[in-house]
């Protein structure tokens, strides 16, 4: 079972990523669904995660800010983002992917 936490500070964004999450893959359990980036940090410190999909552009910090916030990036990385100008960026962070909203 892959281990996922989604992150987004839209609501409607993260409904439809675990719809499509749950409906999709079977194989995926969601362990977190977090708008607020500060208390997803708190969540990826304290746990095992697989892997995390990942908004660029947030209110209080954006995606990039967030990984620089972490102890260790021991998990795939998947962005999910309105943005395409990010691209090179997130794979510099060695992202799985980049999927554009």
């Amino acid at each position: 079972m892959l281990r996922t936490i989604l992150i987004d500070d839209e609501e409607n964004a993260l409904q439809s990523l675990e719809w499509e999450l749950l409906n999709l893959k079977q194989n995926v359990q969601i362990v977190g669904k977090f708008t607020d980036p500060l208390k997803a940090i708190q969540f990826i410190d304290g746990n095992n995660i697989d892997c995390i999909f990942l908004d660029i552009e947030m209110p209080q910090m954006n995606g990039f800010e967030l990984l620089e916030q972490l102890t260790e990036i021991d998990f795939e990385l998947i962005f999910t983002t309105s943005y395409d100008q990010y691209a090179i960026k997130a794979f510099h962070f060695s992202a799985l992917d980049y999927l554009l909203k």
